[in-house]
C-alpha cells in the first residue's frame, strides 16, 4: 500500500477534477461521520467496497454508487473510487479482476482518509438567498 503521502497526493488530484470538487460532507452524511467515528466509517467503507466495488465484474458498474445518503459514498465520488473504470484511471488498479485483500485495503484508505480530512475542515453554512 501506498504510503500516506502518495494517498494524500492521490486524493489532492482526484478532487482537484470539477466533478470531484462537487463532493463535501454536509449535513447528515457529516453528521453521521461525525458520531460514528473514523473506525466506523472505515468499517462501512470495507463493507460497501467488498459488495459493490471488489468483484471482478461489479454489477451496474459505473452506476452502482449512489450520491448521497452516506458518508462513503460520497467520499468515494470525491476520491474517483466509486466504480472500476475510475479505480484504473485516478489509482492505477486495473479492472477485470476481483481486488485482493491489499487493494481493497488501499481503497478503504483513500475513503477514510477523505472522510478524515473533511471533518478537519469547518462545516460549510448554508448560503441563504438574497433579499432586495
Amino acid at each position: 500500500m501506498p504510503d500516506h503521502t502518495e494517498i494524500d497526493a492521490r486524493i489532492d488530484r482526484a478532487v482537484a477534477r470539477p466533478f470531484g470538487r462537487r463532493f463535501h460532507l454536509r449535513g447528515r452524511e457529516r453528521a453521521t461521520a461525525q458520531l460514528r467515528g473514523p473506525g466506523t466509517m472505515r468499517a462501512h467503507a470495507a463493507e460497501i467496497i467488498g459488495e459493490r466495488l471488489a468483484p471482478a465484474q461489479p454489477r451496474n458498474d459505473g452506476r452502482q454508487t449512489p450520491y448521497r445518503n452516506h458518508p462513503v459514498f460520497v467520499a468515494q465520488h470525491a476520491t474517483a473510487t466509486c466504480c472500476r473504470t475510475c479505480l484504473e484511471t485516478w489509482h492505477g488498479i486495473a479492472k477485470g479482476h476481483q481486488l485482493d485483500r491489499d487493494e481493497r485495503a488501499y481503497v478503504v484508505e483513500v475513503i477514510g482518509r477523505w472522510i478524515d480530512r473533511e471533518l478537519a475542515q469547518p462545516a460549510e453554512t448554508p448560503r441563504l438567498p438574497s433579499v432586495r
